[in-house]
């Protein structure tokens, strides 16, 4: 009984078991599947619903606003990469070439004129970009300025910026006088505007050479000539010998453009001026050769193929020295530094004359036995170069200074 008992309990635990496998919570008995149900596939589950705040339009409106304000950055940033690599890479230029930037000119029309002289890509970008580059106080200066080729917009900027515009040039040799000078000046095509219609005074001008920028007006330059020949007159005057027979920076001027127009020669400035500062302690004519043609011609100056006459040298004209005694009323052309130092600080000689020797320079002499031996030495040469081709003569005739002594 207790063997039949433990076996048959046995056997119930046994099919308890089996049971209880086949009936687990969640997974109920198993069914066997047909092959096509097996190959039929199984039923997604269905999303959750989306939640009435998610389905609301301003969150709509939020996304789409973020949506676009991420795609205008990504354009914004990659636009601006895009400028300034086009602003900054080199240009289209292939040869270097002038550009003129007028007075008055604006932004615009300075983009313009590089965009259509093909020294920039887009005037746009160049426009819209110099704009940030320039900070209060900084233009782009008025001015010639030689591009080179493939500068960059940026490049191109530093440079108009900098006002280092091309330099032209106009020069005045000393002795020229005023008419001289403005006939020069009118010649000149780079510059522009009107002449002062009223000549300034002889000698007011300063012998230099003067550098401006196209389209600079041409009294500009009259202005900075007579500005510094004030400056230079006024230096050289304070620092003068106290013993001079001038009295005014007027006579000190005038006997200057006499030395300057008397001897070219660095060397014997001072030599010429001391025989003029003789004469006039002496209360000598001057007998400035120079003085006649001035007071012939005045401003025009005499012609090249005009000698000057044995009738010139009695013409009475105000600034004749050889009829007038002492200086003559004004300049007789406008003297550089040189003269003007040579005046201010005259050698110190016993010389009352002075002729040509044939050499560019003089010779000079205290008497007149002394002089009037250099005359007839200076009248031979002369007689000597006239015996060869007129091609080759190079000294223009010259009257005897000891003539009316």
């Amino acid at each position: 009984m207790t063997d039949n008992s433990q076996n048959g309990g046995s056997q119930n635990n046994g099919v308890s078991f089996g049971r209880d496998a086949d009936t687990q919570p969640g997974k109920g008995p198993f069914i066997p599947k047909s092959p096509n149900e097996a190959l039929r596939p199984e039923r997604v589950p269905q999303p959750p619903r989306r939640s009435r705040k998610a389905r609301s339009q301003l969150v709509i409106f939020l996304n789409f606003l973020m949506t676009m304000v991420v795609f205008v950055s990504v354009v914004a940033v990659a636009g601006f990469f895009y400028v300034m690599d086009s602003y900054q890479k080199p240009g289209p230029l292939v040869a270097n070439t002038n550009f003129v930037v007028r007075s008055g000119a604006g932004l615009a029309e300075i983009a313009n004129n590089l965009e259509r002289n093909g020294i920039v890509s887009d005037a746009r970008i160049y426009r819209y970009v110099t704009t940030t580059y320039l900070t209060d106080g900084q233009t782009l200066k008025a001015g010639e300025y030689e591009i080179k080729a493939g500068s960059s917009m940026k490049d191109i900027t530093a440079l108009l910026e900098s006002g280092k515009s091309i330099l032209y040039s106009v020069s005045f040799p000393e002795g020229l006088t005023v008419k001289q000078m403005f006939q020069r000046l009118a010649a000149d095509t780079v510059l522009e505007g009107d002449l002062p219609t009223e000549l300034p005074p002889e000698g007011s001008l300063r012998p230099d050479t003067y550098k401006f920028t196209r389209g600079t007006n041409r009294a500009e330059i009259v202005a900075q000539m007579r500005a510094a020949q004030e400056r230079l007159i006024d230096q050289i005057w304070e620092k003068r010998d106290p013993d001079l027979p001038v009295e005014t920076k007027e006579e000190f001027v005038t006997l200057a453009s006499i030395v300057e127009k008397e001897t070219g020669k660095d060397d014997e400035r001072a030599h010429v001026a001391s025989v003029f500062i003789n004469r006039l302690n002496k209360g000598m004519r001057l007998q400035s050769d120079p003085t006649i043609i001035y007071g012939l011609f005045g401003g025009d100056g005499k012609p090249a193929d005009r000698p000057i006459f044995q009738s010139d040298i009695r013409k009475e004209t105000p600034y004749n020295t050889y009829v007038i005694r002492g200086l003559p009323p004004g300049p007789i052309a406008n003297p550089g530094r040189a003269a003007l130092e040579a005046v201010a600080h005259p050698w110190k000689t016993d010389d009352l004359y002075f002729v040509a020797d044939g050499t560019g320079g003089h010779a000079f002499a205290k008497t007149l036995d002394e002089h009037n031996a250099n005359v007839r030495r200076w009248r031979k040469i002369e007689a000597e170069r006239a015996q060869t081709p007129p091609a080759t003569l190079d000294v223009e005739p010259e009257v005897d200074p000891s003539a009316n002594n």
